[in-house]
């Protein structure tokens, strides 16, 4: 693929992974449930995970994506980039938090800082899965391509994120709630399998979405081509 910086589909996957990387961060410290219509071993009958999830799985597709159009080296810079960005944005939201409000605001300061100050916990956890696993997806997906000549890309979309993936967890829930947070381990193990089991399903059901990111780049870089004739 073209490395111009104008192309329009690769500032959309670096805006997209940024997005979701900042929603992820903020929205981290809120744990969800959702009910399941069958008993899942260690999960029981509902999923609890952090309402990062959802965010946090789409940089994953956004990544695949970047990675398979524009390379290794590319999607590892927009990877460590995005683990500077997460400074920038504690800095701006704690800037405000700390920042004096106005008397009389409807806003109540310490409800502010509830919702967008993550506790330091959750924000260690965050970010040593985020540097470990987002790399670790960059090489397994590359590695996969090698491995296949190029080929299966829904292998390499699959088998990247699902492994990342799992790690991600694994480093986030053991981190943030076990090590820092003394949760208790079959509470842990229940929250990792929700939020691991909601990662997984986003991976199968994306990689179409995958296939059809990287034909419509690389059928509009075949139509861009001058003719021969």
């Amino acid at each position: 693929m073209s490395s111009s910086g104008e192309d329009p589909l690769r500032i959309g996957l670096v805006a997209l992974f940024v997005t979701s990387l900042v929603v992820a961060q903020v929205t981290a410290s809120k744990l969800l449930a959702f009910s399941v219509p069958v008993s899942l071993p260690v999960a029981g009958e509902a999923l609890i995970l952090p309402g990062a999830a959802l965010a946090y799985a789409l940089t994953f597709f956004a990544s695949d994506c970047y990675a398979e159009l524009y390379g290794r080296r590319a999607a590892t810079v927009v990877v460590n980039v995005g683990f500077v960005m997460n400074f920038v944005l504690l800095a701006l939201v704690w800037s405000t938090i700390l920042a004096p409000g106005l008397p009389g605001q409807d806003i109540d300061p310490g409800a502010f800082r509830a919702v967008l100050g993550a506790s330091t916990a959750i924000v260690v956890a965050s970010l040593t899965a985020y540097v470990v696993s987002q790399n670790l997806d960059v090489v397994l997906f590359h590695a996969l391509g090698d491995a296949t000549g190029g080929d299966y890309l829904w292998l390499r979309n699959i088998g990247s994120t699902a492994t990342s993936q799992l790690v991600d967890t694994a480093i986030f829930i053991g981190v943030g709630f076990v090590a820092l947070q003394g949760l208790p381990l079959p509470a842990a193990l229940s929250l990792a399998v929700g939020q691991y089991l909601l990662k997984l399903v986003i991976a199968l059901v994306d990689t179409p979405f995958v296939y059809a990111v990287v034909a419509f780049a690389r059928g509009r870089e075949q139509a861009a081509r001058p003719s021969p004739w």
